[in-house]
């Protein structure tokens, strides 16, 4: 950069120092001027009309002609250049008359090729002498106006010499300047440049190119850019200069300095100077004068609204301003000093031109400065940024592996889960869901404490983990003994993985010396085939693996359609079930429970029926999710209650009613003194009262507060009984701590004793021991043939119920041996 300003020195000498001598003779105060029809003979342009002064005209439909002074040539030696200002016209003609002759040479504008000059000027050679000139004239066909044409001189060789070297040194200085100022803002930043360095790109590049044009330079490398093509393409180039120097300062001036209102005046100033500059170019289409003094005044008004807010940053404290306007300002009085010119108020004069380069490149360095310090801030302001966002990033990754990690596996949570899922529907992959459940957890929860929770946990957590399938693989606990697995890939992908999966069942772990199995229930959804979005793919897959739990455990389930319809179908059921509430549709059926092997009745279990309008009557397993809704199940549940209550109360004949009772409602701490209130009320014994509870009931979530209702109601003379024995869960220790009068020998062991190789018997013997030696009342149920009865008598189990002593009915009469029984729940 300084070897730039060193540079910028020179110019200012060459520009103050040129040779006084090397300005040739102007001959442009002293021309007369006539309009013709035509370009006619030399005769004609000879007796033409000329005017002189300034009533001579300025321009012609067709052509103005020029007669120059020829006193003034008579020093000139032969060879000599006539320069002439570029400026616009179809056709240019010259006329040198002289004792031996006329010499004439025409051309159009598209024929000047070769003629252009430094400096701006066409050059012209007179191969005579000056003394022997009789007549000099130059002729303009559809010239823009005489006052646009300021330069017309006569040089010998030596002096146009002179001045082109001047003005090629001059130049390639300038060009020298501007080129490196481009390039050293071409180079640093070269990837997001900021908005004032591609303003400033801009202002250099129509920098460099006006000064290239107008001087001719660019001539240099295409001959044809000379004349009217040169003088158009000028005008054009000082509207876009004026525009991007004032968007440059509106970028790079800090922020808060100029008034909003301030600012889009410049902003618009900017876009009319261009617009104006493009208007004076269209010299064949608008008028000439009248765009070319807009463009005059256009560029005046930018530079006084510039001036506003040059005034306005520096009374605010700009720092930047300052040197801006050491750029601007020897280009203001540049401007100023061709406006004088031009006006007429100063005369002809090449340092005015020189001196307009040289203030352009020093303004180029100065807005290079700008630039440089400006960077040099933004430099340390993104370094501490950079800085700052290196530890935020730090820090947010930190938090967001934090936010997104399953404290005790270390696998992803819920919110990494999510994030992953959807990330894969809004790219399209195709993937599979497999949503799963540890099996028993809180049978392993009472048994080990929750140490042996956690540690069920963690190893089914290493399991998944150790499943790696590859890319896009994702494991995540997103419940308490919930985990999802995102599998990319098509169906035989999942069905890999699945097969996998499948293996790890029975898989061992450890805890506190002890070795255990895993068991865990699956449930697959794919995406886009059973799911167009994520929550609607984790209901299907929740809905698969609700299946696979309905049909024993340890399994997997693929979702089915046929799930969802079963599911909207419990969904209108849950609707229904309000109304059939009130309409009374909820009714019992008793079947009789009966002494073995002689068939007393002894009592009758309570089975509820839905008496549906619509599908008639409807057995439990139909609509079994409503038992256990929190809000529905216990006003159904209330209801059985108080219809076998009801019952009881007419029928006191009947020793004994077995009432089923679900987790949700013994879990009320309410729900022992409510019972025990309503039996006051009417008037019923508490030991005709039997309440069944399932073994599944005593790993609830609610067991403790299920284990104080049963307590509470035994002690009152309640029956407790458990049904269903020997399918769930139930152990030894449960029956021990549970107040249990009675143990209810599950169906499924009773028909097992007339099939052979069946291990039921040698089961039901057991529990029928079982509880002879706890002292509980044992019942076995499903009973249907007499071969099954006198077993069970053998035995020595006291009760039992089933076809064979009756089916379930309104009134509680037995139907014995019904057609066809269907299994009653």
């Amino acid at each position: 950069m300084v070897h730039s300003l060193w540079k910028l020195l020179a110019i200012v000498f060459l520009m103050v120092a040129a040779p006084a001598w090397a300005n040739g003779i102007s001959l442009r105060d002293d021309v007369c001027t006539a309009p013709t029809a035509s370009d006619a003979t030399l005769r004609a342009v000879r007796r033409a009309d000329y005017v002189c002064g300034d009533a001579a005209p300025r321009a012609a439909k067709g052509w103005l002609w020029l007669k120059l002074d020829t006193a003034r040539l008579s020093s000139l030696p032969p060879g000599w250049r006539l320069l002439v200002d570029q400026t616009r016209f179809a056709r240019i003609a010259l006329l040198v008359d002289t004792d031996a002759g006329a010499r004439r040479t025409m051309l159009s504008a598209s024929e000047l090729a070769g003629y252009g000059a430094p400096g701006g000027v066409l050059r012209f050679e007179i191969p005579v002498a000056g003394h022997e000139i009789r007549g000099l004239y130059l002729g303009f066909d559809g010239i823009d106006d005489l006052s646009l044409m300021r330069k017309l001189r006569a040089m010998t060789p030596a002096q146009q010499m002179a001045d082109a070297t001047a003005w090629l040194v001059l130049m390639g200085m300038f060009a020298g300047i501007l080129l490196s100022a481009l390039i050293y803002n071409v180079v640093i930043h070269a990837g997001q440049r900021s908005a004032f360095q591609r303003w400033y790109l801009l202002w250099v590049m129509v920098a460099f190119t006006y000064g290239m044009t107008w001087t001719n330079m660019a001539a240099l490398l295409d001959p044809a850019l000379v004349g009217p093509l040169a003088v158009r393409i000028d005008y054009v180039l000082i509207g876009l200069m004026v525009a991007a120097g004032g968007r440059f300062f509106l970028t790079v001036i800090e922020a808060g300095m100029i008034p909003r209102a301030l600012a889009a005046a410049i902003r618009w100033l900017t876009m009319l100077g261009a617009a104006a500059g493009v208007a004076a170019a269209a010299d064949g289409v608008l008028p000439v004068m009248l765009f070319d003094r807009a463009l005059t005044f256009m560029v005046a008004t930018s530079f006084v609204v510039l001036g506003a807010g040059w005034v306005t940053a520096m009374m605010r404290g700009s720092r930047v301003v300052w040197p801006y306007l050491i750029g601007w300002a020897p280009v203001v009085g540049v401007f100023v000093a061709r406006l004088l010119r031009n006006l007429g108020v100063m005369g002809q004069s090449d340092a005015i031109d020189r001196a307009t380069f040289g203030a352009l490149a020093f303004e180029a360095l100065v807005f290079s400065l700008i630039i440089a310090s400006r960077f040099r801030r933004l430099r340390r302001e993104l370094y501490h940024a950079t800085r700052r966002s290196e530890i935020e990033l730090a820090e947010t990754g930190a938090l967001r592996r934090a936010a997104e990690t399953d404290f005790l596996t270390g696998l992803g949570n819920r919110a990494s889960y999510q994030r992953t899922a959807q990330g894969l529907v809004e790219r399209g992959d195709a993937f599979s869901l497999f949503l799963i459940d540890i099996d028993h957890l809180k049978l392993v929860n009472d048994r080990l404490g929750h140490a042996g929770g956690d540690a069920l946990i963690v190893a089914l957590g290493d399991a998944l983990r150790s499943l790696d399938a590859g890319d896009g693989f994702h494991v995540a606990r997103i419940g308490g003994d919930e985990f999802a697995v995102l599998m990319p890939g098509d169906a035989m992908a999942e069905a890999r993985l699945l097969d996998r999966i499948d293996a790890m069942q029975e898989r061992p772990w450890q805890f506190a010396g002890g070795r255990r199995t895993l068991s865990a229930s699956i449930g697959v959804a794919s995406f886009p085939g059973d799911a167009a979005d994520i929550d609607a793919l984790y209901q299907n897959a929740d809905m698969a693996l609700y299946g696979a739990k309905e049909t024993g455990r340890g399994r997997h389930r693929r979702y089915d359609p046929l799930l969802r319809i079963l599911r909207d179908l419990q969904t209108d059921f849950s609707r229904d079930a309000e109304n059939a509430l009130a309409r009374g549709e909820f009714v019992l059926h008793f079947q009789p429970i009966v002494t073995l092997p002689d068939g007393d009745c002894q009592g009758y279990e309570a089975l509820l029926r839905w008496n549906h309008p619509e599908h008639g009557l409807m057995l439990p397993d139909r609509f079994a999710n409503l038992l256990v809704a929190d809000r529905l199940g216990l006003r159904i549940q209330d209801h059985v209650l108080d219809m076998a209550l009801g019952w009881m109360q007419r029928r006191r004949d009947v020793a004994m009613v077995c009432v089923n009772a679900t987790a949700a409602q013994l879990g009320d701490p309410g729900t022992a003194r409510h019972i025990l209130d309503r039996l006051n009320t009417r008037d019923i014994a508490p030991d005709r009262l039997c309440i069944e509870v399932t073994e599944a009931a005593m790993l609830d979530r609610a067991a403790d507060a299920i284990l104080a209702t049963l307590t509470t109601l035994h002690q009152a003379g309640v029956v407790i009984a458990i049904d269903d024995f020997g399918t769930g869960l139930a152990s030894i220790v449960h029956l021990r701590r549970m107040p249990v009068d009675r143990i209810k020998i599950d169906r499924s062991f009773i028909a097992g004793l007339d099939e052979e190789g069946s291990n039921a018997t040698a089961i039901v013997r057991a529990i029928v021991a079982l509880g002879d030696g706890m002292g509980k009342t044992i019942v076995a149920e499903g009973i249907e043939t007499e071969a099954q009865a006198r077993l069970l008598a053998d035995m020595g189990c006291p009760l039992g119920q089933g076809f064979l002593y009756g089916v379930a009915t309104a009134d509680g009469e037995a139907v014995r041996h019904p057609p066809a029984p269907p299994h009653p729940v």
